[in-house]
């Protein structure tokens, strides 16, 4: 448990736990868990590569209906053409969602036109919204398809039609911070949501990963082998080392850290019972 952390550094931890918003995927029964969470938070749910945006529209729809602050994820890889994109903004645009997350998304081979998020992008700048809020993802440690000089080049070409980032998950502090640093001093201002895993109970992760496919579940661990190896070698994994590794990080404004995106998959008790424990201690 945090308890050490230095008194500025504790005000901003504390403010970006209070802020913090959990990523959610697609799965009966998910909408019944969100009741752990206040009323008015926001919400991100992933689009799987199984299902595609209409699965993440529909549930986009019930939460809002229940109250939240919605951040669908459409991916790119699952957008067939630029006519299905109008439809899937129009649907946005009708709930009145503020906040859209356009990664590349995790299918082999896309569904139509679109290889790339930047590519979406740029057809949704084209078209034209009403959204407050356009984020993207960033790879601190790497993609297996391509290389750091073409994500940060990349990353770069996004800035034109997004206004924040959020980072995979990465449980090496200092690793994070350099390359915060390194994409600062590319001029890349996007605001940093970093990415945090929740309170991760092993046996959970794997019950729910056979149920709903383990390639929507565990996505991007499939690709991350630390970040697996993080997460399945304890019973149950709480991130409070993380947290206070990550601390002068997010507390300097060098850095541009926003606020953490917490990974719980689908663990939302769990989670959002670990996030008001630190509170209680930090504030």
């Amino acid at each position: 448990m945090t308890t050490g952390l230095a008194s500025p550094d504790r005000a901003v931890v504390a403010q970006h736990l209070r802020e913090a918003y959990m990523e959610i995927f697609p799965a009966p029964g998910i909408a019944a868990k969100l009741a752990a969470l206040e009323r008015g938070a926001y919400v991100a749910v992933t689009c799987s590569p199984a299902r595609g945006p209409e699965a993440t529209l529909a549930l986009s729809r019930e939460l809002v209906e229940a109250g939240f602050r919605v951040v669908p994820h459409v991916a790119a890889r699952s957008v067939r053409d630029r006519q299905h994109l109008r439809e899937i903004m129009s649907t946005i645009e009708a709930l009145g969602i503020e906040s859209l997350f356009v990664p590349g998304g995790d299918r082999a081979e896309p569904v139509g036109r679109y290889r790339t998020a930047l590519e979406l992008l740029r057809d949704i700048s084209d078209i034209g919204h009403r959204l407050r809020y356009v984020g993207v993802a960033a790879h601190p440690e790497g993609h297996p398809l391509a290389d750091e000089a073409t994500l940060l080049a990349e990353l770069e070409r996004k800035q034109e039609h997004a206004n924040y980032l959020v980072t995979q998950l990465c449980f090496d502090a200092p690793a994070l911070g350099d390359w915060l640093a390194r994409v600062r001093e590319r001029g890349i201002t996007l605001p940093a949501w970093i990415g945090l895993p929740g309170v991760i109970e092993r046996a959970q992760l794997l019950r729910t990963s056979l149920r709903i496919g383990v390639g929507d579940s565990l996505r991007f661990l499939k690709r991350q082998a630390r970040s697996a190896a993080r997460l399945m070698s304890a019973a149950v994994y709480r991130p409070d080392a993380l947290l206070e590794s990550l601390a002068p990080i997010a507390a300097n404004p060098a850095y541009g850290v926003a606020g953490y995106h917490l990974f719980c998959f689908n663990q939302i008790e769990a989670t959002e019972s670990w996030r008001r424990e630190m509170l209680g201690v930090l504030e």
